[in-house]
């Protein structure tokens, strides 16, 4: 544990990436199997992550992100996106999953289905779409966690025309929306703010016990 606290400690938001160096494939694959890992509620991960690695297109996906130089810059960029279709077919295909995955007859988890479903189809299409995007920065929270234990310095970004990124890479007609961006990679040496003191509240103001 003190390593991993030492490796937060470590991390920040980078502004500045080396546009020269490049995650390595063993790494870049550990990423993703973090991310894939990640918590979600029932489980059901509603979210895709679509990695960005062509540039023609990170450079447009730049243009409406406000110009932040990391969406080019860094070796690779994370598309958080929602699924905003999210019900019973989405939840039938995971309880498809499960049976497959641990020799579980379908019958034995109907109960679990049906309460899935029923939670998911009360709610409204906003407030569905706003619990399928919390669920994507779980997985970001584990990308942000698992980067900086490789010591790849990794930035989440909401700077940026969800909209516009949604046009770009065809998401509506996916029925996504991208939620958060992750850029990663290695921060230059030239970027000033890797030097700046960790600011967070103390334990006093952060923490409260019951």
């Amino acid at each position: 544990m003190s390593t991993f606290l030492e490796n937060q400690n470590w991390r920040y938001a980078t502004k500045q990436f080396d546009a020269t160096k490049k995650i390595a494939e063993a790494d870049l694959n550990t990423l993703k199997e973090a991310v894939r890992l990640s918590a979600s509620s029932y489980g059901l991960q509603p979210y895709k992550v679509v990695i960005i690695e062509n540039p023609e297109l990170r450079e447009q996906l730049k243009g409406v992100a406000f110009g932040q130089t990391q969406i080019t810059d860094a070796s690779h960029l994370f598309i958080f996106a929602n699924d905003t279709n999210t019900g019973a077919e989405s939840v039938d295909n995971y309880i498809n999953t499960i049976s497959e995955t641990r020799g579980v007859p379908t019958d034995a988890l109907a109960g679990f289905s049906d309460m899935m479903k029923g939670a998911i189809s009360r709610l409204p299409q906003e407030a569905k779409n706003n619990w399928t995007s919390k669920q994507t920065y779980l997985a970001l929270g584990n990308l942000l966690n698992a980067a900086a234990e490789l010591k790849i310095d990794a930035t989440p970004m909401e700077g940026f025309n969800a909209t516009a990124v949604n046009e770009i890479l065809g998401f509506d007609k996916l029925g996504l929306n991208a939620s958060v961006i992750a850029t990663v990679g290695y921060r230059h040496d030239e970027d000033s703010t890797q030097h700046y003191k960790k600011v967070r509240k103390s334990n006093e103001e952060l923490f409260i016990t019951l």
